[in-house]
């Protein structure tokens, strides 16, 4: 990657591998969280959307939902290649049958991609043969979203994640064992986190070889735990700036080999206490870019750890 790019794209990357713009389409099925299960509240930030608070109602058909905002993406942009996306709550959290049936109706004319959205503990091998037998009949590549949220285990306790470092391991090791690719979601700004922990998380994504990684900036969505910890200012939230700043480390760290999807999430204001600090997800993101040049920030300028760094010396 040259120093000017910054940090590389996955725009770019959907461009050069599928030769022309690819567009992802939101899929929504009827799955909720182990981590919801008897009685439990799940993940503190996470409300009764899941990670989907715009999306279409999983009352329709997978193909209505593709169709639809196929429709709208050919009209407006004149788009020709899409990415089945199954998004919110954890898609992997069905019986193995009704996985491929809901897998296998994504398939469809267009669709060179099929995303899955899931947990680390979600994740095994009848579910990936299912997907790799999907990919090989019909030609259509697989990538597996993990959320990981940070490296940091006591965070990960904190807001009630429900797995810890070795789920994400061994979930990551197998997705890239049957050959798919592999994205990692993290979140930046979680209360308990510091630069650090920004650091840290950058250096397990690249060890484990994500070819993507998405970036969220945390937003507190109104109706949840953490909502409630908030209005009673139970934690405080870092500034915009310390977010730029961990955003600026996390990415000087991360190796040149994965591709970012992105740099910052966005929430509805309506649907929000807290997010992206009142400010416009897109100015943000411009004005890290911008300190990152001034400043000759790239992504991957500090990965040097790998490799047996301690004895570079002698070779």
């Amino acid at each position: 990657m040259m120093k000017q790019d910054i940090y590389n794209r996955y725009a770019v990357y959907l461009k050069e591998h599928y030769g022309q713009r690819v567009y992802k389409l939101p899929v929504h099925i009827p799955v909720s969280c182990p981590n919801r299960r008897n009685g439990r509240c799940g993940c503190t930030y996470c409300g009764e959307k899941g990670a989907g608070l715009e999306r279409i109602s999983d009352a329709f058909s997978i193909e209505q939902q593709l169709k639809q905002t196929m429709d709208y993406i050919q009209r407006r942009y004149k788009a020709k290649k899409f990415i089945a996306y199954f998004q919110s709550f954890t898609n992997t959290y069905v019986a193995p049958d009704m996985f491929y049936d809901y897998i296998n109706q994504a398939v469809a004319e267009n669709i060179v991609e099929i995303a899955v959205s899931t947990r680390p503990d979600c994740i095994c091998n009848p579910y990936l043969e299912i997907l790799k037998e999907i990919s090989e009949k019909n030609n259509i590549e697989i990538t597996v979203e993990l959320g990981l949220q940070t490296a940091n285990y006591h965070s990960l306790t904190k807001v009630n994640r429900g797995h810890t470092l070795a789920e994400y391991i061994e979930a990551a090791l197998a997705v890239k064992q049957y050959g798919f690719h592999l994205c990692t979601h993290i979140i930046l700004n979680l209360p308990w986190d510091d630069a650090l922990d920004a650091i840290e998380s950058a250096k397990l994504v690249s060890v484990m070889k994500s070819d993507f990684v998405k970036l969220h900036g945390l937003y507190i969505e109104k109706g949840t735990k953490m909502a409630e910890q908030y209005q009673k200012k139970e934690f405080e939230i870092c500034s915009v700036e310390e977010y730029k700043q961990r955003v600026k480390l996390f990415l000087e760290y991360l190796s040149p080999a994965v591709w970012v999807q992105r740099i910052l999430g966005r929430a509805p204001e309506k649907d929000t206490l807290f997010a992206n600090w009142g400010q416009s997800w897109w100015k943000i993101r411009d004005e890290i870019e911008a300190e990152m040049k001034a400043e000759n920030s790239y992504q991957g300028k500090r990965f040097h750890y790998l490799g047996g760094s301690g004895v570079r010396e002698f070779f």
